[in-house]
């Protein structure tokens, strides 16, 4: 376990009144591990000089958070014991239709490990837990929101679907909450009615749908929806009537917007979107290299907003490109909202620690203008008056731009291409796996107190020591 992480749990677990040593003492009576197994607890318990091991409880960090969450410590039953092998897999004795056709012990922990495509064979469990953990973000719970996405992160990778309790055994991130989702699902409630009634209660939770409402407004974040709610304030007609507030600019274009940016962007809205970024930063940058990144590079035909980075492989580079094309959008009546945040970028500064910091790059939040196809008038229905003055033949979409040095172009389209889930992992993997710091901006050694350069994402991987993993398997 990292050593934040590790902190952090037992900072929070001491706050609710558990005893917990910093190191092994005659007064420990249970072991939290997270994904070690069975055997590698052992091995450390004799690196300790421990003989006998049977006076310990051997648990998984699932028991520790179920112990929180209910304020004592629960009974260590057999789904949270740490176990040998022969109990936690198939016997000989097991059909073989049932036993999965992959060992899940060697299922990474690390979804920069695994090969995530848009083909989930799990999404009734994985949409669950993606509901799970957004109510959990609502709450500003990030241990349990983690637990979530990790969780769907994992079963998203799996190459058939989960039917039966035993085929989650051995899997990484299979916490006590997950586990109890995934048992009323196996136990006919899901199959037989296709929903979780867990879901169901958070979908149905007033607080989850008013927060639900309140974010999806651009610029509106969980601190303003807190807000908002203690306010009495439930619906979005509630909060645009309600003229004490006062609203920023962002959430203003937000709300006035707000039908065409909550509808989604298809590749085809995309492709246009960027046939209009390139032309116009080409304008002034003829060599510029402008990469569509997000979602649309992972292969996905539908998302929310169009993200692009931009960077110029010449010698020649212009600190006033990005105005300049917000300018130009604007002369065409393409703008309809701009926020440009300017670069904070220092080479060489060690890269952040935290798993979700954002980058320094010089970057800018539009909305832009997107003119439908002409429709041909003979199409419309003579019988029906229609002022085409009043068809809307445009469309609001978000369009986010980041400029980087072309020496970090590698790393901020490593960053920038996603899923979230796959660069967490892919940071954590390289702090607590290979002694390294990752971010946007850079790769750091922390060993040879060194900057490692990359010229591609390739090349990235192979300083972690990693299998190229292509941005259409990175749907963690």
């Amino acid at each position: 376990m990292g050593m934040t992480r590790r902190t952090f749990l037992m900072e929070l677990a001491r706050s609710k009144g558990f005893r917990v040593e910093s190191e092994l003492s005659d007064s420990v009576t249970h072991i939290v591990a997270e994904n070690n197994s069975y055997p590698e607890v052992l091995d450390w318990l004799r690196g300790q000089a421990v003989g006998d091991s049977s006076r310990f409880e051997l648990l998984d960090i699932s028991w520790l958070t179920a112990c929180m969450e209910a304020g004592r410590p629960v009974d260590s039953e057999m789904k949270y014991r740490l176990m040998e092998q022969a109990d936690r897999y198939p016997t000989l004795n097991t059909p073989e239709s049932e036993v999965p056709s992959f060992t899940a012990s060697k299922v990474s922990q690390y979804s920069c490990q695994r090969k995530t495509t848009l083909n989930n064979c799990n999404k009734k469990f994985t949409d669950v837990f993606e509901i799970m953990a957004e109510n959990y973000e609502f709450k500003e719970n990030e241990i349990f929101c983690l637990e979530f996405l990790r969780a769907a992160s994992v079963l998203k990778s799996l190459p058939f679907p989960v039917t039966r309790m035993r085929e989650i055994q051995g899997l990484p991130c299979m916490g006590d909450q997950v586990r109890d989702v995934i048992e009323d699902y196996t136990s006919q409630e899901i199959i037989e009615d296709g929903e979780s009634s867990r879901a169901k209660d958070v979908l149905n939770d007033e607080r989850y749908k008013s927060f639900k409402q309140f974010t999806s407004v651009f610029g509106v974040g969980v601190k303003t929806s807190e807000k908002w709610f203690r306010m009495g304030l439930r619906t979005l007609e509630e909060v645009k009537a309600d003229k004490t507030l006062k609203l920023s600019k962002m959430q203003r274009a937000g709300f006035l917007y707000y039908e065409d940016l909550v509808s989604f962007v298809s590749k085809a809205e995309a492709d246009a979107v960027s046939l209009i970024v390139k032309n116009t930063v080409c304008t002034f940058l003829p060599d510029a290299l402008v990469t569509i990144t997000g979602g649309f590079r992972r292969g996905k035909k539908i998302g929310h907003d169009i993200d692009f980075l931009i960077t110029n492989p010449g010698p020649r580079e212009d600190d006033e490109l990005l105005h300049k094309v917000v300018d130009s959008w604007k002369k065409q009546g393409l703008l309809l909202y701009c926020d440009i945040i300017e670069s904070t970028f220092v080479k060489e500064q060690i890269p952040s620690r935290e798993v979700d910091a954002m980058d320094h790059f010089q970057k800018c939040f539009a909305i832009l203008k997107l003119y439908k196809p002409r429709v041909d008038n003979s199409s419309y229905n003579t019988s029906k008056k229609i002022d085409m003055a009043e068809v809307k033949d445009w469309k609001a979409i978000r369009v986010d731009l980041v400029i980087t040095p072309f020496e970090q172009y590698a790393y901020a389209l490593l960053g920038w291409t996603g899923s979230r889930q796959f660069g967490r992992d892919l940071r954590r993997y390289a702090t607590h796996e290979r002694k390294m710091m990752l971010d946007n901006h850079a790769l750091y050694d922390k060993r040879k107190r060194i900057f490692l350069k990359a010229g591609s994402e390739e090349e990235i991987f192979a300083h972690l020591g990693l299998d190229y993993v292509e941005p259409w398997e990175r749907n963690a």
